[in-house]
């Protein structure tokens, strides 16, 4: 089962969005197009390795995560998987967009929302249990890794019953740029990514109008967009 495809539902912005650009710039990887990218020339004075900061998000793309990776449960096909997407895109949600802002969340850099909002975590929650009908059971081995990185009682049954730790209760809409950094690196970091952000600069708001279905095909693989679906719904709101 590891060496076979995994899948997930993000929230990617579209590729032509300032965001965009700037995330996966940041983290070297277009998951749209699958390929990577230029680091910003101007991202820093030379003294920050992106390439080494960005390493492990980069195989993920730019995205907030909706439906954590998983594997395909083996009575369902990938185009099972990309109908149920549309299926439930069209379903009617409630459009909400967002005000980008940089934050650390413990010790990573993240887009985040500059205001909390239910509606967005309702969004989660639904794509979380809708999804999990496609998803392989974990395995021992897998539960095991999970467990031993130190969750708490609440992740450990979250990643029973979804498969992902970080589910319900304890998720947070985010859109990561970094891996861990250092206390020492982060005032540097955390101003060349506000210069950079500041520089394009990116949207006022951004709309999570939209679900993307990403597909890694194999344990050293990156994740790409396979398939995309517009949520069907009211006119955008800020939050």
């Amino acid at each position: 089962m590891e060496q076979a495809p995994r899948y997930a539902i993000y929230f990617v912005p579209a590729a032509d969005s300032k965001l965009y650009r700037f995330g996966s710039s940041v983290l070297g990887y277009d998951c749209h197009g699958g390929n990577a990218v230029d680091f910003p020339h101007d991202l820093g004075n030379g003294a920050i390795n992106w390439n080494e900061i960005t390493a492990l998000p980069r195989r993920y793309g730019f995205h907030a995560t909706l439906k954590a990776p998983f594997y395909l449960s083996p009575s369902c096909t990938e185009q099972q998987l990309v109908n149920a997407l549309h299926s439930f895109a069209g379903l009617g949600h409630a459009i909400r967009s967002f005000t980008p802002t940089l934050r650390l969340l413990d010790d990573f850099f993240a887009v985040v929302p500059l205001q909390a909002d239910a509606t967005i975590e309702d969004l989660a929650a639904s794509c979380t249990a809708i999804f999990d009908a496609y998803r392989a059971p974990m395995s021992p081995q897998e539960r095991a890794r999970r467990i031993a990185l130190g969750l708490n009682q609440s992740q450990i049954q979250n990643l029973d019953r979804w498969g992902n730790p970080y589910a319900l209760s304890e998720f947070r809409f985010h859109m990561t740029l970094t891996g861990k950094v250092p206390a020492r690196r982060r005032k540097a970091i955390e101003a060349s990514l506000l210069a950079g952000m500041q520089r394009l600069p990116v949207e006022h708001a951004i709309a999570i109008d939209r679900l993307s279905l990403l597909k890694q095909d194999s344990p050293d693989a990156f994740f790409r967009v396979v398939g995309v679906a517009a949520l069907q719904g009211g006119a955008a709101r800020r939050s």
